[in-house]
């Protein structure tokens, strides 16, 4: 690389550097047209690109460039006013600045681009954004701010010294004051020096080393391999049983340890590097769709590793995006609720726990669940009957699911398929979460908890079938040791599926060494070890042969040859120096849920409080019926029931209504003895026109308590299994018992949501 080609490089660096400051000062001047200080550092930005372009020849970079210093310049003089449309010129000049230099960086030259209507717009606004001069006072410089704020000065003696040099006097302002009597020669002197001390000697740029991500890729591949080796060390002097040797390994661990945290650090960004430019987002789709949007930040300053920083740009822009264009209300609506007309989104971030939390909330109407609701159906993303079934956490969460949109039509701003699906996908990747929180008329909040790092993090070992294997400690919530005899009744199989009972709740499992296809090296008599493990705030128990220890691994990617299997998520060595590869807990934790169905899923009603009608169905098992959209309990003579064909129909308050019997739906092979002409127990339900009812055993209770989920069922009739009240119960799939007793009781709905 020649010396031109080093000037062209620093030259793009430090420019791509101004022009995300440039974004973030112009959003900011137009909040506040005052600011001197900003105007001044503006000007001084682009004036810089515009010198350094010239020197290395680049015309149009220069020419686009003069053109914004020309405007900025009658703004910083007081002879224009700073309006929206003068903002939205200098950030398209901004943006034209931007495409040059991704030109030049690709290319090594200039590409064909016709600015000329960009520069005719800029010079246009020279003229058109002038206001009367009467109207505004020139901003004070430096001094005279510096003046007015310790009550050296008036605004007016500030002022009246400006007006004097405007109109010829080329004294200084604390001059022309002193010769006024309003200042003493010492106190112009003192106030100099500490004008002095308010700005840095020393620049950022002087202050500040620009090293290339690659070499810091390399120093952290170095520090992972130094790492490793001081694993194996340790490992093996222990046993050696030298003193000295001893003490050498410990210091060791410490250099080791202090590298790697300093590498570490020259690794972590500020996650400022992606807000920044979330001000310009805001302010451009509040152009699109005419509203008026404030962002707020909090914890700026909280650093992550870069590989995280990139992997977080996108998603959070898209969570803004939705914040401002489906989230924030338009005026009318606002002000009808009582709110101000200026929306907000505030972005936070805090370390919690070895981990950061980012919220992104805003203060418009919530989520619609209405909305939601009929989006999912019209999308075929839910049925009625299990949408009837979802509590308000679990509709919330369908606007996760792929496909799902509320746009009506596509635009620039939303409406294109890609969302928040995509979002959540890219946050587990790194190992992360996501969750919504939404109060109606009040706004939304999104939680992402996601690592510091990836590259180095604790891990537990464990083995399956003699080989060893990494989990991330993130994940790990706690470990549990069963003997064998606990075992056999704490470990239930419902409907294929194993479960273990913790603490008054079923907890999915999925074994090791199954889902490896290996045999497990347990003995009969040897203990059970489950490893308890959270992954999208969904908790499940991993089965394995032997839990070892915890230690810091050095993550490694895994080779092209096994990428794609989704049970590892990379590979490390051991202190032994044995290679073992790092569990995909995600990748379990969705198996686990296709097993057992945990979770917000549609199918089921996971810890949802809901009247339950118990009755019996076979001589040992127990049928729960929900009662949210019942619309009466009948108790009817036995001879009620009249046959037409091969139909069973009941006459009930002046109408014919057929009838289902529940025992026929889930296929009762082992039916209870009945009393033929004991009372029916009759269950209606109604729908608009339609009635329809559902005869069932005994009824043995009627319940309101926490519904546990355990596991989705494969049998007739059963739609999940649950445990209430300390016993399995099967949920009645009511939509198939409806169904049964009148096949177009949902006809309206349905094409409802095909159309």
């Amino acid at each position: 690389m020649n010396d031109m080609d080093e000037i062209v490089q620093e030259f793009l660096v430090e420019s791509h550097e101004n022009l995300d400051q440039l974004d973030r000062d112009l959003v900011a001047l137009e909040r506040d047209p005052q600011s001197r200080e900003r105007l001044s550092s503006i000007f001084r930005t682009i004036h810089t690109i515009k010198g350094t372009s010239g020197f290395l020849a680049f015309s149009e970079l220069e020419k686009v460039t003069h053109a914004g210093e020309s405007l900025l310049s009658r703004l910083r003089d007081g002879k224009l006013h700073l309006t929206a449309e003068v903002t939205t010129g200098l950030l398209t000049m901004v943006d034209a600045v931007r495409r040059l230099l991704a030109d030049i960086e690709r290319t090594g030259a200039e590409a064909e681009h016709d600015h000329t209507g960009l520069i005719a717009d800029l010079v246009a606004l020279q003229e058109r954004a002038a206001m009367a001069p009467a109207e505004q006072r020139t901003p004070a410089p430096r001094l005279g701010d510096l003046l007015i704020q310790t009550g050296r000065a008036t605004e007016d003696d500030v002022h009246f010294a400006i007006r004097e040099q405007e109109i010829g006097d080329r004294r200084h302002i604390g001059e022309i004051l002193v010769e006024q009597g309003v200042l003493e020669p010492g106190e112009v002197a003192e106030m100099l020096g500490q004008q002095g001390d308010q700005f840095p000697q020393r620049s950022i740029y002087e202050s500040t080393l620009r090293v290339d991500v690659a070499l810091l890729d390399e120093l952290m591949n170095l520090v992972g391999e130094l790492v490793l080796t001081r694993n194996q060390i340790a490992a093996n002097i222990v046993d050696s049983g030298d003193a000295v040797l001893l003490r050498a390994s410990q210091r060791l661990n410490a250099i080791a340890t202090d590298l790697q945290s300093g590498v570490m650090r020259a690794r972590m960004q500020q996650i400022n590097i992606v807000w920044q430019k979330i001000p310009r987002v805001v302010r451009d789709i509040c152009v699109a769709v005419g509203k008026t949007v404030a962002v707020e930040m909090e914890g700026q300053d909280t650093e992550l590793d870069k590989t995280i920083i990139e992997a977080i740009n996108a998603p959070l822009t898209h969570i803004v995006r939705n914040a401002v264009d489906h989230g924030i209300e338009a005026a009318d609506v606002r002000l009808a609720a009582g709110k101000q007309v200026e929306g907000k989104v505030k972005l936070s971030a805090r370390h919690e726990s070895g981990s950061v939390t980012i919220e992104i909330s805003d203060d418009g109407g919530g989520i619609d669940i209405d909305r939601v609701k009929a989006t999912a159906l019209k999308n075929g993303l839910v049925n009625p009957v299990d949408l009837a079934a979802m509590t308000e956490d679990d509709i919330k969460a369908l606007v996760f699911l792929p496909g799902f949109s509320t746009a009506e039509s596509i635009t620039n701003v939303s409406g294109r398929g890609v969302g928040m699906d995509v979002v959540r996908n890219n946050i587990e990747k790194i190992g992360g979460s996501i969750e919504l929180r939404s109060a109606s008329g009040l706004g939304t909040t999104v939680v992402i908890k996601i690592p510091l790092t990836l590259a180095i993090m604790p891990a537990l070992s464990v083995s399956a079938g003699g080989h060893r294997y990494a989990i991330p400690q993130a994940n790990l919530l706690e470990l549990i040791r069963l003997e064998p005899e606990e075992a056999a009744t704490d470990i239930q199989t419902i409907h294929d599926a194993p479960v273990f009972r913790l603490r008054d709740e079923l907890l999915p499992l999925v074994y090791l060494h199954e889902r490896l296809g290996i045999a497990s090296a347990r003995r009969d008599s040897d203990p059970f070890f489950i490893a308890v493990l959270q992954a999208d705030d969904r908790e499940f128990g991993l089965v394995v042969d032997v839990i070892e220890d915890t230690q810091e691994i050095v993550v490694k990617p895994l080779q092209k040859q096994i990428s794609g299997i989704d049970v590892f998520a990379g590979a490390t060595i051991f202190g032994d120096g044995s290679v073992s590869l790092i569990l995909d807990v995600i990748a379990m934790s969705a198996q686990a849920r296709r097993r057992t169905a945990v979770g917000p899923a549609p199918a089921q009603l996971a810890a949802s409080r809901d009247k339950m009608l118990i009755t019996n169905i076979g001589a040992h098992r127990r049928l729960a019926v929900p009662l949210s959209g019942v619309t009466r309990l009948e108790q009817l003579p036995a001879t009620a029931l009249e046959t037409v064909g091969d139909r069973e129909m009941l006459q009930y308050r002046g109408a014919i209504i057929p009838m289902a019997r529940v025992s026929d739906v889930v296929h009762d092979s082992d039916p209870v003895a009945i009393d033929v002409e004991a009372p029916l127990q009759v269950v209606v339900y109604r729908r608009g026109e339609r009635t329809v009812g559902l005869v069932v055993n005994e009824i043995l209770d009627i319940v309101e308590e926490a519904a546990v989920v355990s596991a989705d069922s494969a049998a007739a009739g059963i739609a999940t299994t649950l445990v209430l009240g300390d016993r399995i119960t099967e949920l009645l799939d009511v939509h198939a018992a409806i169904i049964a007793a009148d096949p177009e009781f949902f006809a309206d709905e349905t094409a409802g949501a095909a159309r």
